[in-house]
């Protein structure tokens, strides 16, 4: 079974293509029953539907290939719920030969085009026919709130950092200004230890609101400091915009704009032996205020620039005594670290505030210190917004990155979703994880097993791209019982606004077999090991943010113990007898990789980056997430082409040159043949053309992945033996060690290291499999 051509027709990859048809069985079978699902996967001849969509009246399920329908007397019977609903007068030339896009068998999924004002009147034809339904009935009509012409961006930028990198900084951000569309509204906030709210629409001189940002201040007092209380959101209308200057159309106040960024200098260097007073959390706390009550569920991005930590107001991370240390993960695990429990709540709260009125946040962190990104990933999570954690504001990879980020916004960016999960009656919904919220809307398909954000049927996302990805977790239950070869329905619907101002609803409903034990063989081959490691990554992490990496890790080698002792052929305590089958033979590699990963193995690296990698993990597909767990290498050589060799030290050799990626890293490592010809300038000379083209190769290669990428990974050239060359051997399988016997090191790489290798792993792990 190919899943990737499915997933190129659904969207969706589930760990489990087949499911038993009892919640024991379905238990035993270690790996839960989940779908990673990309609402708006860009897939192949999806159609547009310019009107509104027909719904059920007793569980709400679109309309869709699986329903049964009586052309005769123009009604259908929903396959989730078997209700018997009527056709809209629209649907009246409605026949075996005339269907709607929505009934054709090849379209599992279909987007409609929810107009703002009356729906679209049918008209017939021989390959589908337009439906109208009433959209108060449906939930489904347009947006209540009030649209604008184009995106919005708050720009929170911390001034405490020096004068270069500010103007570096300053720099980029009034390019970025010449790229945006005319009708893009535009905000600037401030900070350092206050908090400058820049009023952009005051053309005598330049004028801002200060605001103390030692305090935590309510946002209603926020509201009447900034003059904005009287402006109700729910009756919120453009003419309302104008009557103040902090949020405004770029065409009316670029001039305004680039003078008050131009005019804003670098905060007052603080005393010898202390850090300088940053109040990020309440700069943050400003703007969410300031776009609830101006523009509420509009899509509007807060970009917050950060170059340290915050050291006073809500959200403190540490104080501005250079003498206390800034908090470690050991400083977490030993509850060392006083401020973070607190600022992590408050950053919680924010997030539900920030998804209340579609608002994303956008941190991009550029510091040789940790800045607190570790504490502020619950709102960017939640909110669906970017984190970069980079060195300057002046590297090629924050500004890569920052300009890659606004030219999605015209293409790829999409606000205010909303996904709903219909089921069968005999799959129970347990929850998601990604960066999405949970609505708490609850019904008979709810479980009351929770994992992740559960307890609902349905999700927000203040801001979703085609790349998005949400891993959903079900069980079996309910009544009736399942019945073998059967087929049950899962429906995802994901309602959402694009960049144009467009409200659309994409709905995908996808079908699958119920299979009892009799017939295992045919769940084995619904396996999918890819899926599967991607969604047993997002669980470690959810429980390592539960408790801790090492309860993780436990949970993980007892899982994939019982995996194996399930999956496992062999005679009992007899581990020389063990094999897995090909369609379970990478997943405990995949495990063991995870297991090494930074996402779980926090040794050397700072919370920040800890948050950053996990963040990026939860957002990400099952490709994405593979290339993070188990990275790529490929080697590049003389005797052809390039090929992919084993992610293992012994890859490494002298004449070759290998091109890794880790997602993060993308790194093109020159064996010690190619770095001496490189030193001797053999590059130079015109008779070494082959030599230069086949050097030149990884490295071109190394920018195309570079360039299809957010965040932009940190690119690495480096030669075998040279110190960068450790971002490769980290990862590496460690096949040979400092233990290994009868080692030739003027041709073999070594790595110094007491971690087992890949071979000792499964060795180990035969041995307590075929125990259990």
């Amino acid at each position: 079974m190919d899943f990737i051509e499915l997933e190129a027709i659904e969207g969706l990859r589930w760990s489990w293509n087949t499911w038993p048809t009892t919640p024991s069985e379905a238990s035993s079978l270690v790996i839960p029953l989940s779908i990673m699902c990309t609402p708006l996967m860009q897939l192949q001849d999806t159609p547009l539907l310019p009107y509104h969509p027909l719904a059920c009246k007793q569980c709400r399920a679109i309309l869709n290939p699986y329903a049964r329908v009586e052309y005769q007397t123009r009604v259908w019977y929903c396959p989730f719920c078997f209700s018997r609903n009527p056709f809209p007068s629209s649907y009246v030339g409605i026949s075996e030969t005339n269907l709607p896009a929505e009934l054709f068998p090849t379209y599992s999924t279909v987007e409609y085009v929810l107009s703002s004002g009356k729906p679209t009147q049918p008209t017939s034809s021989s390959s589908s026919i337009s439906a109208s339904s009433s959209s108060s009935s449906l939930g489904l009509g347009s947006d209540s709130s009030v649209r604008f012409g184009g995106p919005g961006f708050v720009f929170v930028v911390d001034t405490c950092m020096e004068e270069e990198e500010f103007g570096v900084l300053k720099k980029e951000i009034l390019r970025l200004l010449t790229r945006l569309p005319e009708n893009a509204m535009v905000g600037l906030i401030t900070f350092g230890s206050m908090v400058f709210v820049h009023d952009l629409g005051y053309g005598a001189c330049l004028r801002a609101v200060v605001l103390r940002g030692d305090r935590d201040v309510s946002p209603q007092k926020i509201q009447e400091l900034l003059g904005i209380s009287h402006l109700h959101h729910r009756h919120f209308g453009k003419a309302h915009i104008h009557r103040q200057g902090y949020l405004l159309p770029i065409s009316d106040c670029e001039f305004n704009f680039t003078a008050a960024l131009e005019g804003i200098s670098v905060s007052v260097p603080p005393m010898p032996g202390h850090r300088p007073q940053r109040s990020t959390g309440a700069a943050i706390a400003v703007a969410t205020t300031l776009l609830e009550a101006c523009l509420p569920n509009t899509g509007v991005q807060i970009m917050t620039f950060l170059s340290g930590p915050t050291t006073v107001g809500p959200a403190m991370v540490v104080e501005t005594d250079l003498t206390k240390s800034i908090r470690t993960h050991q400083d977490l695990l030993s509850d060392r670290a006083p401020h973070y429990k607190k600022a992590c709540n408050f950053y919680s709260h924010l997030a539900q505030r920030l998804s209340d009125s579609s608002l994303s946040l956008d941190v991009f962190a550029c510091s040789l210190d940790q800045v607190g990104t570790a504490e502020l990933k619950p709102s960017v999570e939640s909110s669906g917004g970017l984190m970069v954690l980079a060195e300057s504001f002046g590297s090629d990879q924050f500004k890569k990155c920052l300009h890659r980020l606004f030219e999605l916004d015209h293409h790829d960016m999409n606000f205010n979703a909303t996904i709903d999960v219909v089921t069968t009656k005999e799959v129970k919904i347990c929850g998601a994880l990604g960066p999405c919220v949970s609505l708490r809307r609850k019904n008979s398909l709810v479980s009351e097993k929770e994992i992740g954000k559960g307890g609902t049927c349905a999700w927000k996302l203040s801001t979703i791209h085609s790349k998005t990805c949400i891993a959903f977790f079900f069980e079996v239950g309910g009544e009736p019982k399942a019945q073998p070869g059967s087929a049950f329905l899962i429906q995802f619907q994901t309602r959402y606004r694009n960049g144009n101002g467009e409200t659309r609803l994409r709905v995908t409903t996808c079908a699958r077999r119920w299979v009892d034990k009799a017939r295992f063989q045919e769940i084995a081959e619904g396996f999918d090991q890819e899926a599967a490691a991607s969604v047993m990554a997002r669980l470690a992490i959810h429980k390592a943010e539960q408790s801790c990496a090492d309860n993780a890790l436990r949970w993980l080698d007892k899982t994939l113990i019982r995996f194996a002792a399930k999956f496992g052929d062999y005679v009992k305590e007899d581990p020389s007898t063990f094999r897995l089958s090909s369609t379970f033979s990478l997943y405990p590699q995949f495990m063991f990789y995870l297991r090494r990963s930074q996402f779980l193995d926090v040794f050397n690296n700072t919370p920040d980056e800890t948050a950053f990698f996990r963040l990026v993990l939860n957002r990400e597909g099952v490709v994405g997430s593979l290339v993070m767990i188990q990275p790529t290498l490929f080697r590049y050589s003389f005797d052809g082409p390039p090929v992919p060799v084993l992610l293992d030290v012994k890859s490494i050799s002298l004449d070759c040159i290998l091109l890794f990626d880790s997602f993060f890293h993308v790194v093109v490592h020159f064996g010690s043949n190619f770095a001496q010809w490189r030193k001797l300038g053999y590059l130079e000379y015109p008779n070494y053309e082959n030599l230069r083209k086949l050097m030149e190769a990884p490295v071109q290669d190394a920018e195309a992945l570079i360039a299809e990428r957010i965040p932009v990974p940190k690119l690495v050239v480096c030669d075998q033996h040279g110190s960068q060359a450790r971002f490769l051997l980290a990862k590496l399988n460690p096949s040979i060690t400092q233990k290994t016997e009868w080692v030739d090191t003027s041709s073999t790489e070594m790595i110094f290291t007491d971690d087992p290798s890949l071979q000792d792993f499964m060795k180990h792990l035969q041995e307590l499999a075929v125990q259990s």
